[in-house]
C-alpha cells in the first residue's frame, strides 16, 4: 500500500514538474509576455461603431441574421451571404475561391472577430463592416442584384420589421423593379433615369441593409482554444492543466512562431493579425485576371459613397481617421493583401487570397523559402528551417483551433 502511494506521489510530482516546464522553464520573460499578448483574454472589448447607429441594436442584428441567410437577397434567388459564409465551416466555404452566381477570384474569408478590422476584403476596399456587406450584393459573380430590387424585396418581405428598427420606408411604387449603378446596361440606364431624391432614398435603404447585416456579424466571435488556456497559464505564472499543456513539438513551434520564423511580425496579438497589407510573394493563379492587391483599390475605397466620410455614415467625421490617414500610394501596396487571422486556421484549407496552397505545410514552406514576387517587392526573407522545425510550426498552428 505504502509503495503504491509513493509511486503515485512520484508520478504526480513528475507530471506537475513537466507541466510547470511547459509554462515557465521553456520560455524567457520576453517570450512569456509575447505569448500572453496573443491570448484571447488579451483581446480588447469590441468598440462601438460610430458610423453605424444600429451596430449593437438587437432588432437590427436579428434582421441582419435573417437577411444573411436569405437566398431572396440575390438575382436568381439561390445565393445568400450564408452560401459562402457557411455557419458550420467557420463562416467560410472550404473552396479555393467563393462561388455565388458565378465563381469569384478570391477565397472566402471567415467572419469570427471580423468587426475588429479597420478595412475589409483581402485588399481592404471597404472601410466599415456595413459598407463591406453591400459589395457582394451587387457583385455580378456573387449575389448580382440591384439596389431597387433589394429595396422592393425588403419592403415586401420585411417592411414592418425594417420600419420598427430604422425609419418609415419611402414610396417605391414608381421606381424600376431592377435598377442600380451596376448590373445590365438597361438596369444602369434605369438608375440614371431616376431623380436624385429617388436614388438617395434607395441608397439609404441599401445602407441600412448593410448596417443590419453588420450588426449580426458583430456577434460572431472566437472561442477559447488550447493555446489560449496555455497562454493564460503562462501569463498567470502557473502550470497549465494536463488537457491544456502544449507538447514538446508544439512548444517548439510556438517559440519558432514568435522568434526565428518571424511569423508574429504580422500575425500578432490576440487575433493573430496586424490588420495590415503585405506583399509576401504569393503566386498568382493561372487563368485568373491580374490581381494587384491593395494598390488597385485605394481610389475605390476613397470614392465609395458608403465610406466613412459619405452621407450615409452615422455620427461625425471624427470617426474617420483610418480612412483619412490610410496609406494611399506606395510601392509596398503592390500585390499586398490583408494579414488573415490564424485562429482556427488548421480547419480551413486551402490558404491565401485565391486558395494557392492546399496545406499548412505548403504555407510554411513558402514562407521559409521566400520566393521573389511576380510584381513589387516581397517583405519576407528566407529562413533556414529543418523539416522538424517546419513540422513544429504546423503542430503549433493546430493549437489555435477552438
Amino acid at each position: 500500500m505504502a509503495r503504491g502511494l509513493l509511486t503515485n506521489l512520484i508520478a504526480a510530482v513528475t507530471i506537475t514538474a513537466a507541466l510547470a516546464g511547459c509554462s515557465e522553464a521553456d520560455f524567457t520573460d520576453a517570450e512569456k509576455r509575447t505569448i500572453a499578448s496573443m491570448s484571447l483574454s488579451a483581446l480588447a472589448p469590441l468598440a462601438p461603431d460610430p458610423t453605424n447607429s444600429f451596430a449593437d441594436d438587437p432588432g437590427a442584428a436579428a434582421l441582419g441574421a435573417t437577411l444573411f441567410f436569405d437566398t431572396g437577397m440575390s438575382r436568381d434567388g439561390n445565393v445568400a451571404c450564408g452560401t459562402c459564409h457557411k455557419i458550420d465551416r467557420q463562416f467560410q466555404d472550404d473552396l479555393p475561391r467563393g462561388v455565388g452566381v458565378g465563381e469569384t477570384n478570391r477565397r472566402t474569408m471567415p467572419l469570427a472577430g471580423v468587426a475588429h478590422d479597420p478595412f475589409f476584403f483581402w485588399d481592404g476596399r471597404r472601410d466599415s463592416l456595413w459598407s463591406q456587406a453591400l459589395v457582394p450584393l451587387e457583385n455580378v459573380l456573387e449575389h448580382a442584384g440591384t439596389r431597387t430590387a433589394y429595396a422592393h424585396y425588403l419592403k415586401r418581405r420585411f417592411g414592418e420589421r425594417y420600419e420598427r428598427i430604422f425609419r418609415p420606408l419611402p414610396d417605391l411604387s414608381t421606381l424600376p423593379a431592377s435598377a442600380g449603378p451596376f448590373g445590365t446596361p438597361a438596369e444602369k440606364a434605369a438608375w440614371a433615369g431616376m431623380s436624385d431624391a429617388q436614388r438617395e432614398g434607395v441608397d439609404r435603404i441599401f445602407s441600412d441593409i448593410g448596417k443590419a447585416i453588420a450588426a449580426f456579424e458583430r456577434s460572431l466571435v472566437h472561442g477559447k482554444t488550447r493555446f489560449d488556456r496555455f497562454a493564460d497559464a503562462v501569463a498567470q505564472g502557473r502550470a497549465p492543466s494536463a488537457e491544456d499543456a502544449l507538447s514538446t513539438e508544439e512548444r517548439q513551434g510556438l517559440r519558432l512562431f514568435i522568434g526565428k520564423a518571424n511569423c508574429s511580425t504580422c500575425h500578432t496579438g490576440p487575433r493573430f493579425t496586424d490588420n495590415h497589407f503585405h506583399n509576401t510573394a504569393v503566386p498568382p493563379v493561372a487563368g485568373l485576371p491580374a490581381d494587384r492587391g491593395r494598390i488597385a483599390v485605394v481610389d475605390e475605397v476613397l470614392a465609395d459613397p458608403f465610406n466613412c466620410v459619405g452621407k450615409f455614415r452615422d455620427g461625425g467625421e471624427e470617426a474617420c481617421g483610418e480612412l483619412r490617414f490610410m496609406q494611399k500610394s506606395s510601392p509596398e501596396l503592390v500585390r499586398a493583401y490583408k494579414t488573415p487571422s490564424l485562429r482556427n486556421v488548421a480547419g480551413r484549407p486551402p490558404y491565401m487570397h485565391a486558395g494557392q496552397f492546399a496545406t499548412l505545410e505548403q504555407v510554411v514552406n513558402h514562407y521559409a523559402t521566400a520566393p521573389k514576387s511576380v510584381e513589387g517587392e516581397s517583405e519576407i526573407h528566407a529562413v533556414a528551417l529543418s523539416e522538424g522545425e517546419r513540422a513544429a510550426l504546423v503542430a503549433f498552428l493546430k493549437t489555435l483551433s477552438d
